[in-house]
């Protein structure tokens, strides 16, 4: 170990002069003393003469600034405690002039047989030019990592792609523009021989003429189309000489360069796209490669696009075939429908409406949402909206009809079920007797606006209620007013991303309230609200309003069937006689008139083998009369009986002696028994 008061025999080091004709100069650090010796060819690096170095390190410092003074410093402190006989580091210098310039440094530590160090032994050298080589790879490397993101950002935001318009979007908008670093874009679909323009941009950029183009016209698209090679223009002469009519028509919007990329899905061309661009000198290699594969991209999610579309397209016309071509003309109400499908793709489901005329100048109203969004789901739609159209126009309770569609979906051999709402509804009187399998409730509007949910006894969905044989379907009854309206919709209209439906319903019920009187313009409202949420489900809505007071000369007329061993079917008609009472004016006696004919119907029911037919009309003339109708496939004629012990029989026709006037009549096929009281 050498005295801390000498210096060793061999110092300072003498450095290879080939150092020196490389730029670089040599150092000799004595730790024990604090000198370090530096040769001419260090003291240049470090832009320092011999007489302003003093043989000790801080006499550099004022070549070093602090920051990387203190970086080194601890780069050597490490070095020293870690045992480590290497290091070596960049760090700047200020020259004389003021800037800066990049300096590398290596060093050898020399250590004693105990390991401590006493001596360093190193070079410096400028390192300006490698480093400014480097920065230019560096930036280099940049550029190419921010192309790479381009492609990857904007692929990855194409892949959400579901139409054209989207794809255009992501290209055309503002962030997609200032990803591609161009001002604007034009581009265009393949069709029939020629280009359609179906987008473009800036918005000042429409050129008269070229909204259809053919593809063997002196046109950019039209060439790359036809040579399927991409086309660079470097330059405004250059777009000038190869497309003059083009350019005579554009040459205002300072366009510098340009791009025009053929569309290629499957080895065929399906459109082009062009970037334009201000300020720009022409297009380097990587640039190039750039471009080429985002214009594969932008064709494949293009092609996806456009065969979406088709095929949405396609089972939408499906769907609509399947649902009634026209409503028909229902005297006493105002109805609007409406359908949306999804959106996306074949997204499209089972969900129905439907209007069907009824005996008697009753109507139903249906709807209906059969399981899964599919063209399977479409089709077990149209079988069931036709079969439960049948059931009703045959005359059956809504009870009835429920079930024997249940059971014939069942039957279908089809793993769907469906649910759905079916209305029957007397106008004149405003009796709805509804059914509800599995379905969501309707919502009731009242004439001053107010809305409300209309709670429905309900039973299980279609399919599902014949396989566990639960066919029972309750029947609810309610009097719609003149002016209120019945709301009947399937969940694509309440449904709400990650919220309960009954939130959902909440909504639709503010929505109907603040909505239009006018039935057709509330209709639209609410597919608007169904657009701004996205589509992502299909809808059918159903919106039936009743009309005015009863507008028929003399009143009304109301005919009811009730089947043997149907208490349903029973009250349903009680509900009915009551409600076209109140309806036609007699509102005093309608609890009387429902009475005598609750009381015949039950004796029709009770005494003969099949059905009653209660028919109520209103009478003109002098004083408005009120004509109640029985009848029965029975000819034997009532007759007055004494009461039994137990007094529970026998009152039928003291009941009826209570009448204004009253007969009966045989008939061919039974009799009719009459009752007529004064309206007043």
């Amino acid at each position: 170990m050498p005295s801390t008061v000498s210096l060793p025999e061999d110092w300072p080091a003498h450095a290879d002069r080939s150092l020196s004709l490389n730029r670089m100069g040599s150092f000799d650090w004595d730790l024990v003393t604090g000198l370090m010796h530096m040769d001419a060819a260090a003291l240049d690096v470090f832009d320092t003469t011999p007489d302003e170095y003093d043989g000790r390190p801080g006499s550099l410092s004022p070549r070093v600034p602090p920051a990387e003074s203190a970086r080194l410093d601890a780069l050597v402190s490490s070095a020293l405690k870690s045992g480590v006989d290497t290091y070596g580091a960049y760090f700047r210098i200020r020259c004389r002039d003021g800037g800066l310039r990049w300096t590398h440094t290596q060093g050898r530590v020399m250590r004693g047989p105990d390991g401590r160090p006493y001596r360093i032994i190193g070079i410096v050298r400028d390192a300006t030019e490698e480093l400014s080589h480097s920065a230019e790879r560096l930036g280099l490397d940049e550029e190419r990592q921010r192309q790479t993101t381009v492609v990857e950002s904007t692929t990855a935001a194409l892949a959400h792609a579901r139409t054209v318009r989207d794809v255009i979007d992501v290209i055309g908008d503002a962030h997609g523009l200032e990803r591609l670093g161009s001002m604007g874009m034009v581009m265009g679909l393949v069709e029939a021989g020629r280009i359609h323009l179906v987008a473009e941009g800036p918005a000042d950029s429409f050129v008269p003429g070229t909204r259809y183009t053919r593809i063997d016209e002196q046109y950019p698209m039209s060439e790359v189309v036809r040579s399927l090679q991409p086309r660079f223009l470097d330059s405004a002469e250059e777009f000038a000489e190869g497309y003059p009519d083009l350019w005579s028509k554009i040459s205002d919007m300072r366009i510098s360069a340009a791009a025009y990329l053929p569309l290629i899905a499957q080895a065929r061309p399906i459109g082009a796209i062009g970037l334009l661009y201000q300020d720009k000198d022409g297009f380097t290699q990587d640039e190039r490669n750039l471009l080429v594969a985002l214009g594969s991209s932008i064709a494949q999610s293009l092609q996806r696009a456009m065969l979406l579309e088709q095929e949405h397209d396609l089972a939408e016309g499906l769907q609509q075939a399947m649902l009634p071509r026209r409503i028909p003309d229902v005297p006493g109400a105002q109805i609007a429908v409406r359908y949306r499908s999804a959106r996306m793709g074949r997204d499209i489901g089972g969900d129905w409406y439907d209007v069907i005329p009824l005996p008697g100048g009753r109507v139903g109203a249906v709807i209906g949402d059969v399981q899964g969004h599919d063209t399977h789901a479409a089709a077990v739609m149209g079988q069931l909206r036709i079969v439960l159209r049948a059931y009703a126009a045959e005359g059956h309770s809504p009870a009835t009809v429920m079930a024997r569609a249940s059971v014939f979906l069942y039957e279908l051999d089809t793993d769907r079920f469906a649910t759905c709402t079916y209305v029957e509804a007397d106008l004149s009187t405003g009796v709805l007797q509804l059914v509800r399998a599995g379905h969501i409730d309707p919502l009731l509007r009242t004439r001053d606006g107010e809305c409300r949910r209309l709670p429905v006894e309900g039973g299980m969905p279609l399919g599902l209620s014949a396989e566990f044989g639960r066919l029972e379907y309750p029947v609810t009854t309610v009097e719609l007013d003149p002016g209120e309206t019945l709301l009947l919709c399937t969940d694509g209209l309440v449904e709400l991303p990650g919220a309960d439906l009954d939130d959902g319903v909440s909504l639709l019920t503010s929505v109907v309230k603040g909505g239009p009187a006018d039935l057709q313009r509330l209709a639209d409202r609410l597919c608007e609200v169904v657009d701004d949420r996205g589509g992502d489900d299909d809808m059918a809505l159903l919106l039936l309003r009743r009309q005015g007071e009863d507008t028929r000369p003399g009143g009304g007329r109301l005919q009811q069937h009730v089947a043997p061993g149907d208490p349903e079917a029973l009250v349903a008609a009680r509900h009915m006689i009551g409600a076209a009472v109140r309806s036609w004016g007699a509102r005093e006696r309608a609890d009387e008139i429902e009475l005598v004919a609750d009381e015949l119907i039950v004796n029709a029911l009770m005494h003969t083998d099949g059905p009653a037919i209660v028919t109520l009309r209103v009478l003109g003339g002098p004083e408005r009369r009120l004509l109640v109708e029985v009848e029965d496939r029975s000819s034997a004629l009532p007759r007055r009986c004494e009461l039994g012990e137990s007094g529970c029989s026998g009152r039928g026709l003291m009941l009826v002696d209570r009448c204004d006037v009253w007969g009966c009549e045989s008939r061919a096929s039974g009799k009719l028994l009459w009752c007529k009281f004064v309206m007043g």
